[in-house]
């Protein structure tokens, strides 16, 4: 058993990460060795309560870390060389916010409508009428982005405890996100975290067999960011072998329900401004971060004609060999597993990788193999891409310096290689159940799929396991699965 006495929710144990992980394990040693099979739980330090505090002192360090930018103004190319660039104070100007205008009804005649999907849209709409409230109504991009910072802080906490609760049990793996240097690097380039928290809550409403409230959160995470809308093709293949359709069309109809009613108004109101964002993702070429960008750095680029219908091929091959795992398995993958491999396939074969892009696989990387050792690798592999891409956006500038072209070219082969050995091990774990943390971390409530929700426990193909399951046996439906 590699938990502590301290029990989580309906008596499932805590697992101890310096007991179950061999690198905490090892780590731990430093200060005392791992902990004790009498360790008392409970008590004001609780897990939940020390996630939060790091994940809290790691954002907002992450924030102080962008000072040099918000000192000077974010100038080009200083913004680069302090690795502090930002999307928030420079779209404040250049799509009308700084001006009042409104997102998708309104934009600068010199510019192009917000391309970002409503729910963002509507959520810079509000923080720049909070700036000018603050300001008096002057613009005020350095406010602008103190406004977003603080908004993104909640969606961001709202992840890591979506994420840490998740699992019953395995609460301690927040951790391995409230201290991710991708977190900490990343959080405040772009506006992901609402997409990145709300995906969290449709995966903590799931496992706690909410379906309706589960297809609640992802309709309005795809309100958000596009990506989260993939998790629905590997979930209906999980419910096809657990004989769960029911629970996937309640889920499916109320993800549609939700986008249709945050989409739904503004795509009356302003047709044009609202369908850009599907115009722009469509006609945007090869960019920052891609395979695509390494491939034609040596020399093996694919031309703009053709690059839509390579990447789009390349992901559904991708989707065709998950799609095949999923229900070749030997027995039924988690859907944390699934769900970051397909995110994961998508990001490697789409047209741009950011660098905040990373957000969107972290907290599904987390749960999918919640290991130390690997995500930290992982993360340094994503660390070495954050410092690269800005270091060449310096050459860019027309300075005599920068990263050059072929370095930054490898830095995209390092985040993109790393990302792929990640999934490597993932698929490892499905293929032999024995390998994955989750199912063999030695709490007999997790041998199946603790995230899973309703199809935690229930049979796969209709069939219960049989002993010979290199996991110990799920018990029978009736004694798990609730209806």
């Amino acid at each position: 058993m590699t938990s502590v006495p301290g029990s989580g929710p309906e008596g499932i144990p805590t697992v101890a990460p310096t007991r179950s992980d061999p690198a905490m394990a090892a780590g731990a040693e430093i200060l005392g060795g791992p902990a004790g099979s009498h360790s008392a739980g409970g008590g004001l330090w609780t897990p939940l309560r020390i996630i939060v505090i790091v994940g809290s002192a790691v954002f907002w360090l992450g924030f102080l870390r962008t000072y040099p930018c918000i000192s000077n103004g974010w100038l080009d190319p200083d913004r680069y060389e302090a690795l502090c660039y930002s999307d928030i104070p420079v779209l404040y100007s250049l799509r009308g916010l700084a001006d009042g205008m409104v997102p998708y009804l309104e934009w600068p005649t010199s510019g192009h409508p917000l391309e970002y999907p409503v729910l963002i849209g509507g959520l810079l709409w509000v923080l720049a009428a909070v700036t000018r409230l603050l300001t008096g109504g002057a613009p005020d991009a350095t406010v602008f982005y103190v406004v977003n910072a603080i908004a993104l802080f909640a969606f961001f906490l709202t992840a890591l405890v979506a994420t840490a609760l998740t699992v019953r049990g395995r609460v301690w793996d927040g951790l391995m996100l409230a201290a991710a240097p991708a977190m900490l690097l990343a959080s405040l380039v772009n506006w992901d975290w609402p997409a990145v928290a709300l995906t969290a809550l449709f995966l903590l409403a799931w496992s706690r067999r909410h379906p309706a409230w589960a297809g609640i959160a992802l309709g309005l995470a795809v309100a958000a960011k596009f990506y989260p809308l993939l998790l629905l093709g590997p979930l209906f293949l999980l419910c096809l072998r657990g004989w769960r359709l029911r629970d996937f069309a309640i889920t499916l109809a109320a993800t549609i329900a939700a986008w249709l009613a945050v989409n739904v108004p503004v795509m009356v109101k302003g047709f044009d401004g609202w369908s850009y964002f599907f115009t722009f993702s469509a006609e945007r070429g090869q960019d920052f971060g891609s395979l695509w960008l390494a491939l034609q750095t040596a020399g093996f680029g694919v031309s703009a004609e053709v690059l839509n219908n390579v990447a789009t091929a390349a992901f559904l091959i991708l989707c065709a060999a998950l799609g095949a795992l999923i229900l070749l398995a030997p027995r039924r993958p988690r859907i944390a597993q699934v769900s970051f491999l397909v995110v994961a396939a998508f990001l490697v074969t789409n047209k741009v990788y950011s660098p905040q892009f990373v957000l969107w696989l972290l907290p599904l990387a987390i749960l999918a193999r919640p290991r130390w050792r690997d995500v930290i690798w992982w993360q340094l592999a994503e660390a070495v891409y954050f410092v690269s891409v800005w270091w060449y956006l310096v050459g860019l500038s027309g300075e005599n310096k920068g990263l050059p072209e072929q370095w930054y070219a490898a830095a995209i082969m390092v985040h993109i290689g790393a990302t792929v050995l990640f999934a490597g091990l993932v698929v490892r774990d499905i293929v032999w159940p024995s390998h994955d943390p989750v199912r063999s971390d030695g709490v007999p409530e997790h041998s199946d799929d603790p995230g899973g929700g309703v199809l935690d426990g229930v049979p796969d193909w209709g069939r219960p396991p049989t002993p010979a399951d290199p996991v110990a046996a799920v018990p029978a439906a009736g004694s798990v699965a609730k209806p």
